[in-house]
């Protein structure tokens, strides 16, 4: 299966207050090479990065190899931007399944990848699970059709959330116990989870 994998990587890490999250230190990398690398690793095909807050300073801080860089100007208003112009970067040149994945989250590792991948079903939304009783989430696979459906109802921080409430029945939660983790680094409490 041919698909793009989209990292969301244009937020000032305002809650944070470190900059940008992309350029957090994680096992002798930045966040975001390291997400990119796990997108490549599980079997993206392209992989397109989105940035904003600090564009210059995440590109001349990072390597990120051939993957594509899309620069969100709108960034400031929210999680639902970056996703409209990641999935139109993914599908320019016709309509691909996406993969999308949150820069924040550390524990996002080739292994899953792989596994959502293999287990994508056409016309659905493909989420991670960890546990039984955990709420599916990022990263999320998006049949190529559902992409852009969903892309362009997104709005302010929400994303694809609108389209899922709207459409329940596409979603698809996948068990990826083992297989990485879902939790973020948005607050200073959270910064151990780079250490691991």
């Amino acid at each position: 299966m041919d698909v793009c994998g989209v990292v969301l990587a244009a937020g000032a890490g305002s809650r944070l207050g470190l900059g940008p999250k992309a350029l957090l230190r994680f096992r002798d990398t930045s966040l975001v090479e390291h997400v990119v690398g796990a997108l490549r690793a599980g079997g993206c095909d392209r992989v397109v990065v989105v940035l904003g807050a600090a564009a210059d300073r995440v590109r001349l801080g990072t390597e990120l190899g051939d993957a594509q860089v899309v620069v969100n100007a709108d960034w400031a208003s929210g999680l639902a931007s970056s996703f409209r112009a990641g999935v139109a970067a993914a599908q320019e040149a016709g309509p691909v399944p996406v993969l999308i994945a949150l820069v924040d989250q550390p524990g996002v590792s080739g292994e899953l990848v792989a596994h959502l991948l293999a287990e994508h079903r056409a016309g659905t939304v493909t989420a991670a699970r960890f546990g039984p009783d955990a709420r599916p989430g990022h990263p999320m696979v998006f049949d190529a059709g559902v992409a852009a459906e969903a892309s362009a109802r997104a709005t302010g921080d929400e994303g694809a959330r609108r389209y899922l409430r709207a459409h329940p029945e596409v979603l698809r939660p996948v068990d990826c116990t083992g297989l990485g983790a879902a939790e973020d680094v948005d607050v200073p409490g959270d910064l151990h989870r780079l250490r691991s």
